[in-house]
């Protein structure tokens, strides 16, 4: 199990930036959206191109509350790993940085969109054109 992870320098940037923007709350709401969203990208990134771990540290009860058994299985099933790998940390940092940079990125091609329409709408929309695509 693990107690905490870091998004790279850079993210730390751009979450403190999502979290103003879509007024959702506490930073670790736009984090747990980042790393959903990553999963739902159905892609298996690469463990070896882990990045920096210089930005803002979540615990994982912070990050995932009650429910971190739920985001473990997640991450478990996409890489159909056991609930106690020891690179499972790893992944989950690495999916909510991934996260963060696509939420950033779509957001700032979208900007005209409310905080609300963009999470529904355009959210929803890019995992339909990623399901077409496949």
């Amino acid at each position: 199990m693990f107690s905490s992870i870091k998004t790279t320098e850079a993210n730390k940037l751009k979450i403190t930036e999502l979290t103003r923007k879509f007024n959702l709350g506490a930073e670790n709401v736009i984090a747990r959206i980042a790393y959903s969203y990553s999963i739902s990208q159905e892609r298996k990134l690469d463990i070896s191109n882990i990045k920096d771990s210089r930005g803002k540290e979540y615990s994982k009860n912070i990050l995932f509350g009650k429910y971190v058994n739920y985001y473990i299985a997640l991450v478990s099933q996409h890489y159909n790993i056991y609930k106690a790998d020891p690179n499972i940390p790893k992944y989950i940092k690495m999916h909510v940085d991934d996260g963060i940079e696509l939420l950033y990125n779509l957001y700032n091609k979208h900007q005209n969109f409310t905080s609300t329409d963009f999470l529904i709408d355009i959210l929803e929309k890019n995992n339909s054109y990623n399901a077409i695509r496949s």
